[in-house]
Protein backbone atom coordinates (compact mmCIF):
# COMPACT_ATOMS: atom_id res chain seq x y z
CA UNK A 1 0.00 0.00 0.00
CA UNK A 2 1.10 3.46 -1.07
CA UNK A 3 0.68 6.51 1.55
CA UNK A 4 0.01 10.45 0.42
CA UNK A 5 2.28 12.42 3.10
CA UNK A 6 1.95 16.49 2.61
CA UNK A 7 5.66 17.43 3.08
CA UNK A 8 6.74 20.93 4.61
CA UNK A 9 10.32 20.96 4.58
CA UNK A 10 10.53 23.66 6.61
CA UNK A 11 13.33 26.91 6.84
CA UNK A 12 16.73 26.61 8.70
CA UNK A 13 18.01 23.00 8.38
CA UNK A 14 14.52 21.89 7.80
CA UNK A 15 15.20 20.52 4.12
CA UNK A 16 18.28 18.99 5.01
CA UNK A 17 16.41 17.07 8.19
CA UNK A 18 13.36 16.13 5.88
CA UNK A 19 15.71 14.52 2.94
CA UNK A 20 17.55 12.65 5.45
CA UNK A 21 14.01 10.99 6.85
CA UNK A 22 12.97 10.29 3.37
CA UNK A 23 16.03 8.35 2.49
CA UNK A 24 15.46 6.13 5.74
CA UNK A 25 11.78 5.72 5.19
CA UNK A 26 12.21 4.92 1.68
CA UNK A 27 15.14 2.25 3.39
CA UNK A 28 12.44 0.13 4.82
CA UNK A 29 10.14 -0.31 1.69
CA UNK A 30 7.18 1.26 2.84
CA UNK A 31 5.72 3.37 -0.08
CA UNK A 32 4.90 7.12 0.37
CA UNK A 33 3.90 9.46 -1.98
CA UNK A 34 5.73 13.10 -0.81
CA UNK A 35 3.60 16.08 -1.50
CA UNK A 36 5.99 18.99 -0.89
CA UNK A 37 4.21 21.92 -0.35
CA UNK A 38 5.08 25.56 1.15
CA UNK A 39 5.10 27.38 4.35
CA UNK A 40 6.52 29.61 6.31
CA UNK A 41 9.61 31.94 5.03
CA UNK A 42 9.90 29.95 1.44
CA UNK A 43 6.18 31.04 0.92
CA UNK A 44 6.51 34.41 1.87
CA UNK A 45 9.58 34.83 -0.46
CA UNK A 46 7.70 33.38 -3.28
CA UNK A 47 4.76 36.04 -2.24
CA UNK A 48 2.09 33.71 -1.09
CA UNK A 49 0.69 34.03 3.02
CA UNK A 50 2.50 31.87 5.30
CA UNK A 51 0.33 29.01 4.87
CA UNK A 52 -0.98 28.85 1.44
CA UNK A 53 -4.23 27.69 0.65
CA UNK A 54 -2.52 24.95 -1.51
CA UNK A 55 -1.07 23.64 1.42
CA UNK A 56 -3.97 23.39 3.27
CA UNK A 57 -5.62 21.03 0.08
CA UNK A 58 -3.14 18.98 0.52
CA UNK A 59 -3.11 18.27 4.27
CA UNK A 60 -6.97 17.85 4.03
CA UNK A 61 -7.05 15.70 0.99
CA UNK A 62 -3.85 13.86 2.80
CA UNK A 63 -5.42 13.77 6.07
CA UNK A 64 -1.19 13.21 6.67
CA UNK A 65 1.29 15.51 6.89
CA UNK A 66 5.14 15.64 7.89
CA UNK A 67 7.17 18.54 8.95
CA UNK A 68 10.28 20.37 9.67
CA UNK A 69 10.87 23.41 11.54
CA UNK A 70 9.49 26.62 10.64
CA UNK A 71 10.79 30.16 11.72
CA UNK A 72 8.40 32.44 13.70
CA UNK A 73 9.38 35.68 14.58
CA UNK A 74 9.09 36.98 18.17
CA UNK A 75 7.55 40.00 18.88
CA UNK A 76 6.83 40.72 15.68
CA UNK A 77 5.71 39.32 12.02
CA UNK A 78 3.38 36.65 11.42
CA UNK A 79 1.51 34.42 13.97
CA UNK A 80 3.27 30.79 14.71
CA UNK A 81 2.37 28.75 11.97
CA UNK A 82 2.41 24.87 13.90
CA UNK A 83 -0.39 27.15 16.02
CA UNK A 84 -2.29 28.24 13.27
CA UNK A 85 -1.65 24.82 11.52
CA UNK A 86 -3.29 23.09 15.20
CA UNK A 87 -6.16 25.82 14.81
CA UNK A 88 -6.65 24.90 11.30
CA UNK A 89 -6.70 21.50 11.49
CA UNK A 90 -8.32 21.12 15.14
CA UNK A 91 -5.07 19.06 16.11
CA UNK A 92 -6.37 19.11 19.68
CA UNK A 93 -3.76 16.49 20.91
CA UNK A 94 0.52 17.35 21.25
CA UNK A 95 2.01 13.90 22.12
CA UNK A 96 5.58 13.91 22.96
CA UNK A 97 7.35 11.19 23.64
CA UNK A 98 10.76 11.44 25.92
CA UNK A 99 12.68 8.22 26.86
CA UNK A 100 16.71 7.43 27.35
CA UNK A 101 18.26 6.29 24.06
CA UNK A 102 21.00 4.07 24.63
CA UNK A 103 24.41 5.73 23.95
CA UNK A 104 22.94 9.36 24.57
CA UNK A 105 24.47 10.21 27.92
CA UNK A 106 22.33 12.60 30.38
CA UNK A 107 22.12 12.33 35.02
CA UNK A 108 19.05 10.10 34.09
CA UNK A 109 18.87 6.44 32.93
CA UNK A 110 15.69 5.56 33.79
CA UNK A 111 13.47 8.26 32.29
CA UNK A 112 10.46 6.85 30.16
CA UNK A 113 7.23 9.65 29.81
CA UNK A 114 4.85 10.71 27.41
CA UNK A 115 3.36 14.05 27.44
CA UNK A 116 -0.42 14.83 26.63
CA UNK A 117 -0.27 18.35 25.51
CA UNK A 118 -3.77 20.21 25.35
CA UNK A 119 -3.24 21.93 21.98
CA UNK A 120 -6.17 24.88 20.89
CA UNK A 121 -6.68 27.08 23.37
CA UNK A 122 -5.28 28.37 26.64
CA UNK A 123 -3.09 31.61 26.53
CA UNK A 124 -2.19 30.25 22.97
CA UNK A 125 -5.69 31.38 22.18
CA UNK A 126 -3.70 34.72 20.97
CA UNK A 127 -6.31 37.27 22.50
CA UNK A 128 -4.44 40.00 23.64
CA UNK A 129 -5.47 44.01 23.91
CA UNK A 130 -4.14 47.13 24.97
CA UNK A 131 -6.04 47.99 28.13
CA UNK A 132 -3.73 51.41 28.36
CA UNK A 133 -0.27 52.95 27.39
CA UNK A 134 2.09 50.32 28.73
CA UNK A 135 -0.59 47.74 30.24
CA UNK A 136 -2.08 44.78 27.85
CA UNK A 137 -4.37 41.79 28.74
CA UNK A 138 -3.57 38.47 27.88
CA UNK A 139 -6.75 35.97 28.04
CA UNK A 140 -6.39 32.75 28.72
CA UNK A 141 -8.90 30.20 27.47
CA UNK A 142 -10.04 26.89 29.07
CA UNK A 143 -12.77 25.12 27.83
CA UNK A 144 -14.60 21.45 29.03
CA UNK A 145 -14.83 20.39 25.60
CA UNK A 146 -11.10 20.67 25.03
CA UNK A 147 -10.18 20.04 28.47
CA UNK A 148 -12.49 16.45 28.21
CA UNK A 149 -11.17 15.61 24.99
CA UNK A 150 -7.02 15.69 25.30
CA UNK A 151 -7.94 13.57 28.68
CA UNK A 152 -9.62 11.25 26.75
CA UNK A 153 -6.85 10.59 24.89
CA UNK A 154 -4.25 10.37 27.26
CA UNK A 155 -6.44 7.77 29.12
CA UNK A 156 -7.11 5.58 25.77
CA UNK A 157 -3.71 6.19 25.22
CA UNK A 158 -2.47 4.45 28.26
CA UNK A 159 -5.05 1.66 28.08
CA UNK A 160 -3.94 0.86 24.72
CA UNK A 161 0.24 0.60 25.32
CA UNK A 162 0.35 -0.23 28.67
CA UNK A 163 0.88 2.44 30.47
CA UNK A 164 -0.08 2.43 34.39
CA UNK A 165 -0.56 6.31 35.31
CA UNK A 166 -1.21 9.64 34.34
CA UNK A 167 -0.44 12.79 36.40
CA UNK A 168 -2.24 16.23 35.45
CA UNK A 169 -0.20 19.16 36.04
CA UNK A 170 -2.16 22.48 36.43
CA UNK A 171 -1.34 25.48 39.03
CA UNK A 172 -5.60 25.03 40.68
CA UNK A 173 -4.19 27.09 43.84
CA UNK A 174 -3.54 30.27 42.15
CA UNK A 175 -5.83 29.80 39.04
CA UNK A 176 -8.91 27.92 40.83
CA UNK A 177 -11.22 28.36 38.24
CA UNK A 178 -9.87 27.98 34.56
CA UNK A 179 -7.28 24.84 35.94
CA UNK A 180 -10.24 23.86 38.75
CA UNK A 181 -12.12 23.74 34.99
CA UNK A 182 -9.52 20.96 33.44
CA UNK A 183 -8.53 19.12 36.65
CA UNK A 184 -12.34 18.65 36.90
CA UNK A 185 -12.51 16.96 33.47
CA UNK A 186 -9.40 15.13 34.09
CA UNK A 187 -11.14 13.49 37.00
CA UNK A 188 -14.17 12.76 35.67
CA UNK A 189 -12.33 10.85 33.06
CA UNK A 190 -10.50 9.16 35.51
CA UNK A 191 -13.23 7.62 36.71
CA UNK A 192 -13.77 5.27 33.52
CA UNK A 193 -10.23 3.55 33.40
CA UNK A 194 -10.19 2.24 36.98
CA UNK A 195 -7.24 0.28 36.16
CA UNK A 196 -4.70 3.44 35.82
CA UNK A 197 -3.60 5.19 38.51
CA UNK A 198 -4.48 9.42 38.49
CA UNK A 199 -2.38 11.73 40.26
CA UNK A 200 -2.03 15.70 40.04
CA UNK A 201 0.43 18.21 40.85
CA UNK A 202 1.23 21.47 40.91
CA UNK A 203 3.57 22.60 37.67
CA UNK A 204 6.48 24.40 39.58
CA UNK A 205 6.68 21.48 41.89
CA UNK A 206 6.46 19.06 38.83
CA UNK A 207 9.80 21.00 37.22
CA UNK A 208 11.35 20.24 40.11
CA UNK A 209 10.33 16.53 40.46
CA UNK A 210 11.49 16.35 36.81
CA UNK A 211 15.00 17.28 37.51
CA UNK A 212 15.29 14.99 40.66
CA UNK A 213 12.88 12.36 39.85
CA UNK A 214 11.78 11.80 36.26
CA UNK A 215 11.37 8.00 36.68
CA UNK A 216 8.00 8.89 38.92
CA UNK A 217 6.38 10.25 35.90
CA UNK A 218 4.38 7.83 33.34
CA UNK A 219 2.07 10.17 31.15
CA UNK A 220 1.61 13.72 31.63
CA UNK A 221 -1.40 15.09 30.97
CA UNK A 222 -1.32 19.19 30.65
CA UNK A 223 -2.77 22.20 29.21
CA UNK A 224 -1.34 24.24 26.62
CA UNK A 225 1.57 26.38 28.21
CA UNK A 226 2.50 24.32 30.84
CA UNK A 227 2.66 21.28 28.30
CA UNK A 228 4.67 23.72 25.78
CA UNK A 229 7.18 24.21 28.60
CA UNK A 230 7.33 20.57 30.59
CA UNK A 231 7.79 19.08 27.12
CA UNK A 232 10.68 21.03 26.54
CA UNK A 233 11.81 20.21 29.86
CA UNK A 234 10.89 16.81 29.50
CA UNK A 235 13.25 16.71 26.13
CA UNK A 236 16.14 18.05 28.01
CA UNK A 237 16.38 14.98 30.72
CA UNK A 238 16.92 12.45 27.14
CA UNK A 239 19.41 14.78 25.46
CA UNK A 240 17.78 17.26 24.08
CA UNK A 241 15.30 18.52 21.28
CA UNK A 242 17.26 16.71 18.79
CA UNK A 243 16.33 13.57 19.77
CA UNK A 244 12.93 13.38 20.70
CA UNK A 245 9.64 13.20 18.22
CA UNK A 246 5.95 14.93 18.06
CA UNK A 247 2.48 14.06 16.75
CA UNK A 248 0.00 16.33 16.19
CA UNK A 249 -3.50 14.63 16.22
CA UNK A 250 -6.86 15.16 15.63
CA UNK A 251 -9.77 13.64 14.47
CA UNK A 252 -9.19 13.54 11.03
CA UNK A 253 -5.32 14.58 10.53
CA UNK A 254 -2.38 13.98 12.49
CA UNK A 255 1.32 16.21 11.57
CA UNK A 256 4.02 14.93 12.78
CA UNK A 257 7.07 17.29 13.49
CA UNK A 258 10.56 17.50 14.38
CA UNK A 259 9.61 20.32 17.50
CA UNK A 260 13.66 22.16 17.89
CA UNK A 261 14.19 25.21 16.11
CA UNK A 262 15.16 26.32 12.26
CA UNK A 263 18.93 26.27 14.04
CA UNK A 264 20.10 29.05 10.98
CA UNK A 265 23.62 29.26 12.75
CA UNK A 266 24.22 25.70 10.90
CA UNK A 267 21.63 25.90 8.15
CA UNK A 268 23.35 24.28 4.77
CA UNK A 269 26.62 23.53 6.55
CA UNK A 270 25.04 19.64 6.69
CA UNK A 271 25.64 19.22 10.80
CA UNK A 272 22.10 19.18 11.68
CA UNK A 273 20.64 15.94 13.44
CA UNK A 274 17.98 14.48 11.54
CA UNK A 275 17.37 12.33 14.46
CA UNK A 276 13.97 14.03 15.91
CA UNK A 277 12.54 14.39 12.86
CA UNK A 278 13.08 11.07 11.56
CA UNK A 279 11.49 9.40 15.24
CA UNK A 280 8.27 11.74 14.32
CA UNK A 281 8.22 10.12 11.01
CA UNK A 282 8.19 6.49 13.13
CA UNK A 283 5.33 8.06 15.02
CA UNK A 284 3.60 8.87 11.52
CA UNK A 285 4.13 5.13 10.62
CA UNK A 286 2.73 3.99 13.49
CA UNK A 287 -0.31 5.77 12.75
CA UNK A 288 -0.81 4.71 9.70
CA UNK A 289 -0.37 0.51 11.13
CA UNK A 290 3.58 0.36 9.70
CA UNK A 291 4.63 -0.39 13.23
CA UNK A 292 7.38 -3.11 11.98
CA UNK A 293 9.01 -0.36 9.43
CA UNK A 294 8.46 2.12 12.40
CA UNK A 295 10.40 -0.08 14.68
CA UNK A 296 13.25 -1.21 12.69
CA UNK A 297 14.16 2.57 11.88
CA UNK A 298 13.82 3.37 15.94
CA UNK A 299 16.10 0.11 16.32
CA UNK A 300 18.30 1.30 13.44
CA UNK A 301 19.15 4.45 15.08
CA UNK A 302 19.48 2.88 18.78
CA UNK A 303 22.37 0.59 17.56
CA UNK A 304 24.01 3.79 15.55
CA UNK A 305 23.67 5.62 18.99
CA UNK A 306 24.78 2.68 20.81
CA UNK A 307 27.88 2.45 19.25
CA UNK A 308 28.58 6.00 19.08
CA UNK A 309 30.94 6.23 16.27
CA UNK A 310 28.68 8.72 13.77
CA UNK A 311 27.04 11.66 15.85
CA UNK A 312 26.94 14.64 15.09
CA UNK A 313 27.34 18.10 17.15
CA UNK A 314 24.56 17.78 18.98
CA UNK A 315 25.49 14.87 20.07
CA UNK A 316 29.11 15.27 20.80
CA UNK A 317 30.25 14.14 17.72
CA UNK A 318 31.61 15.76 14.54
CA UNK A 319 29.97 13.34 12.03
CA UNK A 320 27.88 15.26 9.07
CA UNK A 321 24.18 14.91 8.19
CA UNK A 322 24.50 12.51 5.83
CA UNK A 323 26.88 10.18 7.48
CA UNK A 324 24.11 9.98 10.48
CA UNK A 325 21.55 8.98 7.36
CA UNK A 326 23.56 6.62 6.09
CA UNK A 327 24.73 4.44 9.36
CA UNK A 328 21.11 4.36 10.18
CA UNK A 329 20.17 3.06 6.19
CA UNK A 330 23.41 0.45 6.76
CA UNK A 331 21.81 -0.57 10.59
CA UNK A 332 18.47 -1.28 8.88
CA UNK A 333 19.55 -2.96 5.76
CA UNK A 334 21.18 -5.57 7.86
Amino acid sequence: MAYSVTLLEGDGIGPEITIATKQIIDATGVKINWESELAGKKAIEKGLPPLPDATIRSIKKNKLALKGPLETGIGKGYASLNVLLRKTFNLYANVRPARNLPGVKTRFDKVDMVIFRENTEDLYSGIEHVIAPGVVESIKVITAKASNRIAKSAFEYAAKHGRKKITAIHKGNIMKISDGLFLDCCRKTAKKFPKITYNEMIVDNTCMQLVMRPEQFDILLLENLYGDIVSDLAAGLVGGLGVVPSGNFGDKVAIFEAVHGTAPDIAGQGKANPIALTLSACMMLDYVKEMKAANNIRAAINKVLEEGKVRTGDLGGKSSTLELTQAIIKKLKK
